[in-house]
């Protein structure tokens, strides 16, 4: 009888499998935190450098009368890929924070371009009324697209 209630000393296996349970639990939530965090600062930068293309696109048309890339007659003509790789842009530094390459830029606007890829057009607002010889350039974020216009 004295054997029957003598408690052994250790754990049982259940203990064993919810501790682990509940600490796997655990290091799924921080790590979804973490990642979010840092998809978060990610695109905080790439909304910083959306800010200072469209400051470059103004500097642009100041020295242009004006006039954006891409724009006709009587402007002159300049394409964004030559915007892109003028001293405008490249003299910035512009880096996509995930992969440290610089932009990819594009002409066609696309309303959900991939991450870390800009596109521009002439004439079209954000959201998409006509705004005559103004602009609008998105960037591919990681937690959606950011847009930027001079309407």
């Amino acid at each position: 009888m004295k054997n029957l209630l003598k408690k052994e000393k250790g754990f049982t296996l259940i203990e064993i499998v919810l501790v682990l349970a509940i600490a796997g639990l655990l290091l799924v939530i921080v790590f979804l935190a973490v990642s979010g965090a840092q998809k978060s600062r990610r695109d905080k930068q790439r909304k910083n450098d959306l800010s200072r293309i469209a400051a470059q696109l103004e500097s642009y048309a100041s020295n242009t009368n004006g006039c954006y890339p891409a724009m006709t007659a009587p402007c002159v003509t300049v394409s964004w890929n030559a915007f892109s790789t003028s001293t405008y842009i490249t003299g910035a530094n512009l880096e996509d924070p995930t992969t440290g390459a610089g932009y990819s830029y594009d002409a066609a606007f696309s309303a959900t371009p991939a991450t870390g890829h800009v596109s521009y057009r002439i004439g079209t607002a954000c959201d998409g009324t006509a705004i005559g010889r103004g602009y609008s350039v998105n960037i591919g974020l990681e937690q959606g697209v950011s847009c930027r216009d001079n309407k």
